[in-house]
């Protein structure tokens, strides 16, 4: 027995839930993946869902408050003793799921109801779909008397979860419990809730619960014709249980009369549809006009009766053994794809790799054999289990880019500000897409924002460099690689910057002198980074050589000089060599670069022989990684390649240099 302030707080819900604007259900969804936005946003009352009776209810004046204003009034320093040492865990790592089931199983142990309030709005913006942990915030609204608020909760669990069979049998199960029974709208909402959870969550491969409560539901309310409508679509849907529920339609069959399950149009129909067979059958051939029977005229003959009915009743079991046998062969295609999803669920925990290669499989098998509806739920129950795996959502995103484009931008918010907003892949393509289809104030907001959260990603920058270099911001463009340059946290990542910079200047804005002094600057930072070298050389062998030599030969002269390793500083004397016996005019400044060369040399093998003596570690064994790729010969791409006389060498020029390159043909050495 209800108080009657229950009864009151639900009339209220009711009326609010029916005098929703129903304008979206009048409107023909433009294909599937709208149709279930539609019912994500739950923008409508269930009781105005398909099947449900249509009626006219008045606003109340209260709204149900969403999301942004479920909030506490009551301040802070009156919660729980120990809620500030579990909120401040997930405050400061939001990412630390143990932390906030620690925070959340102490807020319900404690059953205060404004710290609960905190804390689950708070979880379920990083983890919504948790779907049992919007029961038990839905159940704790409940526990005080709260309706409203434990409505208004289940609903905003199926907005973000509506694939969630489990959590529209609870809802439904609350409406059952908390509406008054004797009101005449109860009916209408319950029914509009369950076409609500069988629209959204139906074509579930595993929602035949959902299905059972519909029939069972619809069955108590002595609604057989409607039970018969529920039984047409679900034996058209493949699901796990699909046999059983053929084997409950036929048993529903034989224990009603037709006339009782079908409509009148149905009923008449199929009367028709019988009498003209027996006719056929017999013979008979009947003119068309007055004599042919009505479809509607009682049969007083009681074994013609009973013969009707049965004749009713196989044809009625007949044409949906059509519908299970094509269903059948549709569930055969799939079992084993769906016994292969061993968690169907949400978990932070990593998935399998033989559940991730299912998924994977399934959806391609989908995408190629099913319909549009069937793939979309398909990506929606992935994503559920694979939420935190870039690969599924960026999956989902370009399939539909062939059917939605609102649909395509749903994909992308939902996995950059909710499960994925550290992953950097994502938000590029969605970045990407904002900027083909025009918007690119919108794909500036994508890129700045994921940098100013996950800072020190140089991809990121690039792509706002690149972002506004295609749309001719070339100051913007050069703002920001300045600015990288300036914030860098080492003088690899200043000289990364530096390079990328210099580039940009003299390839794109045609300023020599800016880009030399961009270089000149970060090798004065970053004395041993061989990369700042090369890249100057490249700009300065890309002008005029003449007008350029002595740039060229102080850049030679700065690395040979600085403090790089002496492998290093040998192939920058080698090259020197090359460009002034290819382009020099002073054959004296040719034979000092020679010597000069050969003292290089000299000094190599003296330290050679010291480490051999165990008095030093060899110089090359100090070169990092990343430099050793250069002393293969491999430079930065441009016009570098275009001079491939200066920059790319063979053995035509070989000093005595005993490495892979063979040196030692062309110029003798000198003796020691």
């Amino acid at each position: 027995m209800q108080s009657s302030e229950h009864k009151e707080d639900n009339s209220s819900l009711k009326s609010e839930n029916m005098g929703k604007d129903t304008e979206a259900k009048n409107e023909q969804p433009a294909d599937f993946s709208t149709e279930i936005m539609s019912v994500m946003e739950m923008e409508q009352s269930p009781d105005n869902s398909p099947g449900a009776n249509s009626q006219e209810e008045t606003v109340q004046d209260t709204e149900i408050p969403d999301i942004e204003t479920v909030k506490t009034s009551d301040p802070e320093n009156s919660f729980p003793a120990d809620f500030e040492k579990f909120w401040k865990v997930v405050e400061t790592n939001p990412q630390d799921f143990t932390g906030w089931v620690y925070l959340l199983q102490y807020v319900e142990q404690e059953n205060h109801l404004p710290a609960a309030r905190k804390a689950f709005d708070s979880f379920f913006t990083h983890y919504p779909y948790c779907y049992g942990y919007w029961k038990k915030y839905a159940d704790l609204e409940k526990r005080h008397d709260n309706m409203k608020q434990s409505d208004e909760v289940y609903r905003r669990g199926l907005q973000a979860i509506p694939l969630s069979v489990d959590l529209w049998i609870h809802y439904i199960n609350f409406l059952k419990e908390t509406l008054d029974s004797s009101d005449v709208e109860t009916v209408g909402t319950i029914r509009g809730t369950y076409e609500h959870a069988v629209l959204a969550a139906g074509t579930d491969f595993r929602s035949d619960k959902l299905w059972e409560m519909y029939i069972n539901w619809e069955n108590e309310q002595g609604n057989l014709r409607a039970v018969t409508t529920v039984f047409d679509r679900i034996l058209g849907i493949p699901t796990q249980l699909y046999s059983h529920h053929f084997q409950r339609f036929k048993e529903h069959v034989q224990n009603n009369l037709p006339r009782d399950l079908l409509t009148t149009e149905q009923f008449i129909q199929l009367r028709r549809e019988l009498a003209s067979a027996a006719n056929s059958h017999n013979g008979e051939d009947e003119p068309p006009g007055d004599n042919q029977p009505s479809g509607i005229e009682d049969i007083t003959d009681p074994a013609k009766l009973i013969t009707e009915i049965e004749n009713m009743r196989h044809r009625i079991i007949e044409i949906h053994q059509e519908m299970f046998n094509h269903n059948e062969h549709e569930v055969s295609k799939r079992w084993t794809f769906e016994e292969g999803i061993k968690r169907p669920y949400f978990h932070v925990k990593p998935l399998e790799k033989t559940q991730l290669k299912n998924w994977k499989e399934y959806l391609d098998f989908e995408i190629e054999n099913g319909t549009h509806e069937r793939v979309v739920v398909l990506f929606e129950r992935c994503v559920i289990s694979c939420a935190l795996y870039e690969e599924f959502w960026i999956k989902y995103a370009k399939y539909m880019e062939n059917h939605s484009i609102e649909g395509v931008r749903h994909v992308y918010s939902r996995a950059c500000t909710i499960h994925l907003s550290k992953k950097p892949m994502v938000h590029l393509l969605w970045a990407a897409f904002e900027e083909q289809q025009g918007n690119i104030n919108e794909a500036r907001r994508i890129l700045k924002i994921f940098e100013e959260n996950v800072s020190g990603l140089a991809m990121i920058r690039l792509r706002r460099v690149s972002l506004e270099r295609r749309h001719g911001n070339m100051e913007e463009a050069e703002h920001l690689l300045q600015e990288a340059v300036k914030n860098a946290k080492s003088n690899y990542e200043a000289s990364f910057f530096a390079v990328k910079l210099a580039r940009h200047l003299f390839k794109i804005q045609k300023n020599l002198p800016k880009a030399r002094k961009v270089l000149l600057e970060a090798i004065d930072r970053d004395r041993d980074n061989p990369k700042l070298y090369l890249n100057l050389l490249e700009i300065e062998y890309s002008g005029d050589l003449k007008q350029n030599e002595e740039n060229i030969i102080l850049c030679f002269d700065r690395a040979i000089n600085g403090t790089l390793p002496i492998k290093m500083r040998i192939i920058f004397s080698q090259r020197k060599v090359e460009f002034l016996e290819d382009f020099g005019l002073d054959v004296n400044k040719l034979l000092d670069a020679y010597e000069e060369h050969q003292a290089l040399l000299k000094e190599q093998e003296c330290l050679k022989r010291k480490a051999e003596n165990g008095c030093e570690e060899p110089d090359e064994k100090r070169i990092h990684g990343d430099e050793a790729g250069l002393i293969s010969g491999q430079v930065t791409d441009g016009d570098m390649q275009a001079n491939q006389a200066a920059y790319n060498y063979s053995a035509w020029y070989q000093y005595n240099y005993s490495n892979a390159w063979n040196y030692g043909q062309y110029y003798q050495s000198s003796s020691t």
